[in-house]
């Protein structure tokens, strides 16, 4: 394990407190921030430097990039976390879900495949550098594992699920592009005409589904488990899982389900790289627009780590909002959507969960996990090598 910091003061920097940036000095005391005056120890002039709080990811699935680099090539679980782990912080990320599927496609989105996943990230966490954590995204046909599943999500302490159902896009995949649902098919080990007999037979579920739901959603309220949907294509469908207690709206694909989500008070998650690309790249709606509109809490970086801070910029370059607000879509925002009252912001006895950001280049130079570095780079490591003795590292 890196050792925390014991007692150090970064002076000079534009720090992102209580809404606004402005200049000033923080103090890191054996892992949490400090109003302290003089704060003695080391002190660190971090002028042309950004500090905001350490980044907040509510959903992403770039693990499984780092779990499988091809669809033909998987790597050992503790190899893939590794990795997910260190571009996690690289990117100034802090605290991440990962988003494992809990399908009846089965493969690598099977219950089975979820349950060694789960197993191996417990074996991983001592050597974490950021605080990974994983989100069940639960298939809404996956009716005959209940029992599995809340047993998996009481065993290993899973924290948020998230309700989807892709049979209509599987349906739809299958009449208008068949070489892309043949694609999906391969991934699960199965021709194309064998996953859509599947499919079929999910779809013959439907009568099963509310039932089932009702059932996990009692099972989480007793567990303190967060859960959600993804995709919600219209008001109607939000307004459903939102009765239910889901009340996590994520990547709402159109206006009238995002606008309902704030009718009912329900946090609205979009894409990171929606804002980035200036568009869904499944052909949603744009997630700029909901901000414009105040239709939007968080981002989360769903595909691309590097997409979330360069998604705060963009936000500010374009005036959506202020670079303080769009920083807080994925700090402060997610902390309190997930209820995570230790972390999100710059302030006396919060975690140190920092990221250090180049002004000139808007280049993350540094990532602080709970009073550890977990990145280093460029200038900013270049300042700390110079500054004092010799300090262990987890840098790129």
């Amino acid at each position: 394990m890196i050792p925390l910091v014991p007692f150090l003061t970064f002076h000079g920097a534009d720090i992102l407190r209580d809404q606004h940036i402005s200049t000033g000095s923080i103090v890191v005391r054996d892992g949490f921030i400090r109003d302290e005056v003089d704060g003695g120890g080391r002190s660190i002039d971090l002028g042309g430097y950004y500090i905001f709080p350490g980044i907040i990811d509510l959903h992403g699935d770039a693990f499984e990039r780092h779990l499988a680099p091809r669809p033909t090539a998987p790597m050992p679980a503790h190899f893939g976390l590794g990795g997910t782990d260190r571009d996690a912080a690289a990117n100034g990320v802090t605290t991440a879900w990962m988003a494992q599927s809990w399908s009846w496609e089965g493969g690598r989105r099977g219950p089975t495949f979820a349950e060694d996943f789960l197993q191996a990230h417990a074996a991983y966490k001592a050597q974490m550098l950021t605080d990974l954590r994983i989100q069940i995204r639960c298939e809404t046909h996956t009716v005959d594992t209940q029992d599995r599943l809340r047993d998996a999500i009481e065993t290993f302490g899973i924290d948020y699920v998230i309700f989807n159902n892709h049979l209509d896009e599987a349906v739809e995949l299958a009449k208008n592009a068949p070489d892309r649902f043949a694609a999906w098919a391969a991934q699960s080990g199965r021709s194309a005409q064998e996953h859509l007999a599947l499919v079929e037979a999910t779809r013959d579920l439907n009568s099963q589904v509310p039932r089932y739901l009702c059932n996990l959603a009692a099972a989480f309220d007793q567990l303190a488990v967060r859960y959600g949907s993804h995709d919600d294509p219209d008001g109607r469908t939000r307004e459903y899982y939102s009765m239910i207690g889901a009340k996590i709206c994520e990547f709402p694909t159109s206006r009238s389900a995002a606008a309902l989500a704030k009718t009912w008070a329900d946090p609205v998650l979009m894409g990171a790289p929606n804002v980035v690309r200036g568009g869904s790249q499944a052909g949603g709606i744009a997630a700029i627009a909901l901000i414009r509109e105040g239709l939007c809490d968080a981002l989360v970086s769903d595909y691309s780590y590097a997409t979330l801070s360069r998604a705060a910029f963009h936000l500010a370059d374009e005036g959506a909002v202020d670079l303080a607000r769009a920083w807080g879509m994925i700090s402060t925002r997610p902390a309190r959507i997930m209820g995570l009252g230790d972390r999100g912001a710059i302030a006396e006895g919060k975690r140190a969960d920092l990221t250090f950001i180049n002004q000139s280049t808007r280049q993350i130079e540094g990532t602080m996990a709970g009073g550890r570095w977990s990145h280093l780079s460029g200038g900013l490591a270049h300042k700390l090598s110079q500054s004092a003795p010799k300090m262990r590292i987890a840098a790129e």
